[in-house]
């Protein structure tokens, strides 16, 4: 069982377009600014804007004490509905992180589901360091996305256009 991959979930809602927050969730730029605590910055391929389908970007952080490299390989994209980033070359003996996005009544549905192997230690790390830290780190960028979202769709005087 110790090859045997983890798979979690993080739920994220949005009074918003999905088509927003599909852009949002898309951009080299809002990622970086999410992720500002652990000094995570795009070094290769697509370093700003917005990736594309089979465009890649190399992030190095500082995760856990650990500076990391990481390259992402964006291998399916449905705008507005679904997009995958699977890690080509990183620290993970695997790492595929889906987000899907639904919309019911006004709101949108963010759903990333993340499936990794850890390099070492297996499950174990699995469960006990790397899906807590990660749960964490996907809701921050999240809760920074929802934030940026929300605020591009106010207008001068703070009120939805």
């Amino acid at each position: 069982m110790a090859n045997v991959p983890t798979t979690f979930e993080v739920i994220t809602e949005c009074p918003c377009p999905p088509e927003a927050l599909f852009d949002a969730s898309l951009s080299i730029d809002a990622h970086v600014d999410s992720m500002a605590a652990s000094r995570e910055r795009a070094v290769g391929g697509v370093t700003q804007g917005r990736i594309s389908l089979g465009e890649t970007v190399t992030w190095r952080a500082r995760h856990v004490g650990i500076w990391f490299r990481m390259t992402s390989l964006i291998t399916a994209l449905e705008r507005p509905h679904r997009f995958v980033d699977e890690q080509v070359r990183g620290p993970f003996r695997s790492f595929v992180h889906e987000h899907e996005f639904t919309e019911a009544a006004g709101t949108t549905r963010m759903t990333d589901r993340i499936t990794i192997a850890a390099p070492v230690l297996g499950r174990v790390a699995e469960r006990l360091v790397l899906v807590p830290y990660l749960r964490r780190l996907i809701r921050t960028r999240n809760t920074h996305l929802v934030a940026l979202v929300s605020r591009d769709a106010d207008g001068p005087e703070g009120r939805r256009r």
